[in-house]
């Protein structure tokens, strides 16, 4: 069975077809999440966002003008629900559950180390601009290509290379402490 289109899946989900939206639900549920992580930064809050931006795609479908852009068209509800989420409400104090937490984790140092290096890189992703935490987020931790981000961002692929070079940079940069810490441990 061959996969279908974007621009299938909203057009039979259009017509009431549920299946259709719940593969574009299982297709973009991961890469909404990265999107929405990188502007908020706190996964409780992030899965909300995304949780919000499938129900209003869903509601608003019909005014996806471009059915083949569907990607782009939902990436930017998530964009923008995120930014709503951080407007209207103050974020939850508390903190993530690390890692740690888990009886079957790594031992007590090594779980310690991992929480550390897990809130480094939070800290530093959040000196890179938005856009280059999501285009950081959907090729490093998503595995997009480059065209895809493009595609999916409506931005020239070689932009797309330009912001992934500078992000790695930076967080090179921000994370080299790190790396002295792990080799004087």
């Amino acid at each position: 069975m061959r996969e279908r289109s974007d621009a299938e899946l909203v057009i039979r989900a259009r017509s009431g077809h549920t299946e259709s939206f719940g593969e574009l639900v299982r297709r973009y549920q991961q890469p909404a999440f990265s999107i929405a992580l990188s502007v908020i930064g706190r996964h409780q809050d992030a899965e909300d966002a995304v949780q919000e931006s499938f129900m209003v795609a869903l509601q608003r479908l019909e005014d996806c003008r471009n059915p083949d852009r569907f990607a782009g068209w939902f990436l930017t509800i998530v964009r923008n629900r995120s930014r709503n989420l951080i407007r209207r409400e103050s974020l939850r104090s508390g903190d993530p559950i690390p890692a740690s937490a888990s009886n079957a984790g790594p031992n007590p140092e090594k779980a310690a180390s991992l929480a550390e290096l897990r809130e480094s890189l939070q800290e530093a992703l959040k000196k890179l601009s938005e856009v280059q935490r999501e285009i950081v987020l959907l090729h490093d931790l998503e595995g997009w290509k480059h065209s895809e981000i493009a595609d999916r961002l409506g931005m020239p692929s070689g932009t797309v290379r330009s912001h992934l070079h500078f992000a790695r940079k930076a967080l090179r940069v921000e994370l080299s402490g790190w790396r002295d810490h792990v080799t004087a441990s």
